[in-house]
């Protein structure tokens, strides 16, 4: 790889690839209505019952993001192509005791935790 030349420095990007599409995920311990959460903000149907891992491959929903603005930005800029805003949302399974040695989703958790762009507090 050659070294940079001079005059050419790239500042490094303030924030992640700029897109139309956000994933975000919901993590938290265990039975404290992730799934419920995830239920209400997409409006499906995943399963949720009263024992310790319930989830356990991660759900995925993409929903639109609403702007009463789009319309009108779409007029006043005239883009060359018009899509709205989504947002990806996994529901990722809780991390269980003895996930080191493959209990629950194990190593699995980090990676599901890295696919996603955000990750709410």
């Amino acid at each position: 790889m050659l070294p940079p030349t001079a005059g050419t420095s790239k500042l490094p990007p303030l924030i992640g690839p700029f897109g139309t599409s956000l994933k975000t995920g919901i993590v938290g311990l265990r039975n404290v209505g992730k799934s419920i959460f995830f239920n209400l903000l997409t409006k499906s149907q995943v399963a949720v019952e009263n024992f310790p891992v319930c989830t356990v491959d991660p759900n995925n929903s993409r929903v639109p993001v609403p702007d009463e603005r789009f319309d009108f930005l779409c007029q006043y800029h005239k883009p060359a192509s018009k899509g709205p805003a989504f947002l990806n949302i996994m529901d990722i399974a809780a991390l269980v005791k003895g996930a080191h040695s493959g209990q629950g989703l194990g190593d699995n958790f980090l990676s599901y935790m890295s696919a996603c762009d955000e990750i709410p507090k």
